[in-house]
């Protein structure tokens, strides 16, 4: 559960900190008060693309952080922070995420450093964030399938599945490269050894290029440097005007001062202080100008192996550049190189691929015959996995259409039909079964929103309104058996209203019921749903422009509830309106 939220220097947010309940958050406003960008820092914080355009204007740096509560039960999670030697104190962690205007940003977990793809899959196992648009999602098969398989509760079958059908590609990659035949082989092999032997003999270190580039800075000013830090030393220390002296003679005079007035003596502690730092100062100072030596021809040498180090990084630093050496245009496999890397780093990951391939292709012959039994063994138990996969899913396809089209006809669709349609991949020439990554099937949504309209595919036939509230549904099915503690919903009212909204507002309290909700809305009848509503407002402080949020209850609250039914939040009519919608729709009534 996302306990507080602070913000600081993002987009019109100068300095924001909220704190937030368990059951349904609303969050309302003025169009353009800032509520979505409250949802775009969360997003943010969620592992999004990091953009410096969301740096307040003046600001060098942009932050945001969360403190968030972990449910025991939340095992996916718990078990993440064990294998990333994290530990939750108390159940609960503390995330930042800060960017710069240079585009860098850092992340920690409990203070430790973290990649954006690690903080991206912990905080997809706490956060679904559904924004204006992600409905669209909806189009896309691979959705379906995630979707039907969370509904099911076979995720652990699906995964252990995968990482079969990965283990199995790699053997018949394997067991193809040792079939090429020798000449190739043995000149593919000549090629990456010689990359190898290239990167072990130059050797580079991570971070070796950003300390020779401060190396070379160094040696280029090296006599502006010996001179003004020689200039330094000599105001410190040499000289009746030097630091040193007269903070000695100063010294002197208050310690006989104090002599005569014990109120003093508190200043010549201070004064002790100050001489012994300028002494400390001065001595290490000069140390440092005295370690100052030029060596002829080392900057030559910096040069030398700065352009050694951009050599292999050209050939071998980044995907794009990989392999050149070769000629073939080929790079060892696995090209998912980490941009977060340094250029070192890279080079080295290059060389520990180029490595394992070298391994690979220097199979014997009976180690063919070896992956040959190993990749008929994985082929029979994947055979026996996807038809268990298949058996779940079919069972599981049509309570899931059940229950959502239940929820449909709450949310205004009476008519609408929806439907999980499961086709085999049918079978190859050998009598197998043609698998896929996550199976032996394809899985599709179906849908129709009229009477007597036959089931299409749901990117053929919904519009917007009717995808958000498929969505909506899905989520409300889902809710129960996933173990994602947090929803964000982001104007998902777009396009309803009556009794529509009403139903909406409802599914929303119920899930608020077992999970954190956080929706933006313009709809009043969906705020009154609200457990804890927040206003969102936007305003002027000194000259420039800042968003603010408030949590209403009591009168706030009323007001905020008859401006969005009459844009009048003082009006008789729309106070009594807000007042009807409260008393039946808010909490504890």
């Amino acid at each position: 559960m996302l306990e507080e939220l602070s913000i600081r220097n993002y987009a019109l947010i100068d300095s924001l900190s909220i704190s937030f309940e368990n059951g349904l958050n609303i969050l309302t406003g003025e169009t353009g008060a800032g509520k979505s960008i409250i949802v775009g820092s969360l997003s943010f914080l969620l592992g999004g693309k990091a953009d410096a355009d969301v740096i307040r204007t003046g600001c060098d740096e942009a932050g945001v952080s969360a403190v968030i509560s972990l449910a025991e039960s939340n095992a996916d999670v718990l078990e993440w922070l064990a294998n990333h030697d994290l530990n939750a104190e108390d159940n609960t962690i503390v995330v930042r995420r800060n960017i710069k205007t240079s585009g860098r940003s850092a992340i920690y977990v409990q203070n430790v450093p973290v990649t954006r793809n690690n903080l991206a899959e912990l905080m997809g196992l706490l956060f679904d964030l559904h924004g204006q648009h992600d409905h669209e999602s909806l189009m896309r098969k691979d959705m379906h399938r995630r979707c039907l398989d969370r509904f099911a509760g076979i995720e652990g079958i699906v995964t252990l599945f995968h990482e079969l059908f990965t283990s199995l590609a790699e053997k018949k990659k394997a067991l193809e490269l040792s079939l090429n035949s020798e000449r190739n082989r043995e000149e593919r092999i000549e090629l990456l050894t010689y990359a190898v032997d290239e990167i072990i003999k130059a050797a580079p270190k991570a971070g070796e290029s950003r300390e020779l580039e401060a190396e070379a800075q160094r040696l280029v000013s090296f006599e502006k440097l010996s001179r003004e830090t020689g200039n330094v030393t000599s105001f410190l220390f040499d000289g009746e005007a030097s630091v040193l002296n007269l903070a000695r003679k100063a010294r002197n005079s208050l310690e006989t001062a104090s002599s005569m007035d014990e109120s003093l003596l508190s200043f010549c502690k201070r004064m002790d202080d100050l001489y012994f730092e300028a002494e400390d100062l001065s001595e290490e100072l000069r140390s440092y100008r005295d370690g100052l030596l030029y060596e002829p021809g080392r900057l030559e040498e910096v040069e030398d192996r700065l352009g050694l180090l951009f050599r292999l990084k050209k050939k071998y630093g980044r995907p794009e550049g990989a392999g050149k050496s070769t000629g073939t245009g080929e790079t060892p496999a696995s090209e998912d190189i980490d941009k977060e890397m340094s250029d070192e780093e890279a080079i080295l990951a290059y060389k520990a691929r180029a490595e394992q391939e070298i391994e690979a292709l220097s199979q014997s012959e009976e180690n063919r015959e070896k992956l040959a039994a190993e990749i008929s063994t994985l082929e029979k138990t994947m055979a026996v996995k996807a038809a268990e996969l298949s058996e779940n899913r079919t069972k599981a396809a049509q309570k899931l259409g059940e229950q959502i089209n239940n929820i449909l006809k709450r949310l205004g669709m009476p008519n609408a039909q929806f439907a999980v349609n499961i086709v085999s991949k049918g079978k190859g020439p050998g009598g197998n079964l043609i698998c896929g990554p996550w199976g032996s099937d394809d899985v599709e949504f179906l849908f129709s929103a009229n009477a007597g309209e036959p089931l299409k595919e749901l990117a053929r036939i919904a519009s917007g309104g009717e995808l958000s509230r498929v969505m909506l549904a899905i989520k409300a099915v889902l809710a129960e058996s996933d173990a994602i503690e947090t929803l964000v919903f982001d104007e998902i009212d777009a396009g309803i209203g009556g009794e529509v909204a009403l139903a909406v507002g409802e599914y929303l309290k119920k899930m608020g019921a077992i999970k954190q909700i956080f929706c933006i809305t313009h709809l009043a009848s969906i705020a009154v749903r609200a457990d804890n509503h927040i206003l969102v407002e936007k305003g002027n402080t000194a000259g420039r422009t800042q968003t603010t949020v408030h949590m209403l209850s009591g009168k706030g609250r009323r007001e905020e509830i008859a401006r969005m039914l009459a844009g009048d939040s003082v009006g008789s009519a729309a106070l009594a309106h807000a007042d009807d919608l409260l008393s039946k729709y808010s909490k504890g009534s």
